[in-house]
């Protein structure tokens, strides 16, 4: 019977236990998130097995050299407005969404965008979603630009972003747009790094204040 008893009250123990840790992890404040988030991404900076350590530029040090990236010294530079950092492979042939903006100056641009993409949660270390693999699946977006508002808005109409995430495109996504020339020829066509930010991220990093790096190729679409 008083072995019974010790089991008992060792199971009511260690199931309190639980609760008491589980209970402490969703009783995290934000800011607790946000300095584990700025960790994250410190430590993704200085040491990371996907692209390997990266040379941060200021955007003065970044517009001085015609907002060019190294890709060979792993140059990225820092946005101060929202903490996204971006570094450019390939700055694509054909026009930036502004260079057409200005020739209907009185109109939003509308262009669709195809999209191939990783995306990687840097707090996890883990790769979550990619449609490298998948030849006939492509990443739809449906974007807008306005000469008035000088911003952009997009939806994502196909793909693993609008089926795991939302249709919404997250800010990150639409950040190297000022910086990048779209082509429908598939050999000249963009492509970027990006370290995102929850706050400029899909709904899944908003609501679990975490950070993801991207690699993403824009390609113009018909």
């Amino acid at each position: 019977m008083r072995k019974n008893l010790y089991t008992v009250l060792t199971v009511i123990a260690v199931s309190i236990s639980m609760f008491m840790t589980i209970s402490c992890n969703d009783g995290e404040t934000y800011a607790e998130k946000k300095e584990n988030e700025k960790n994250a991404i410190y430590d993704f900076l200085s040491d990371n097995k996907l692209i390997g350590p990266i040379v941060i530029l200021t955007e003065q040090q970044f517009y001085d050299q015609d907002s060019i990236t190294d890709v060979t010294k792993n140059e990225f530079v820092l946005f101060n407005d929202d903490g996204i950092y971006m570094q450019i492979i390939n700055k694509g042939e054909g026009q930036t969404m502004v260079e057409m903006a200005k020739e209907r100056p009185d109109s939003t641009i509308n262009k669709k965008i195809l999209c191939r993409f990783l995306e990687y949660n840097i707090a996890d270390a883990d790769t979550t979603y990619t449609n490298y693999y998948s030849p006939s699946i492509v990443d739809k977006i449906q974007l807008s630009y306005s000469h008035y508002s000088r911003s952009y808005s997009g939806s994502f109409t196909e793909g693993y972003m609008l089926q795991y995430h939302e249709a919404s495109v997250p800010q990150g996504w639409m950040k190297p747009l000022d910086f990048i020339r779209l082509s429908r020829d598939p050999a000249k066509i963009a492509k970027v790094r990006l370290i995102v930010p929850h706050a400029s991220g899909t709904n899944t990093a908003s609501g679990y204040v975490q950070p993801y790096y991207y690699e993403i190729s824009y390609q113009l679409g018909r």
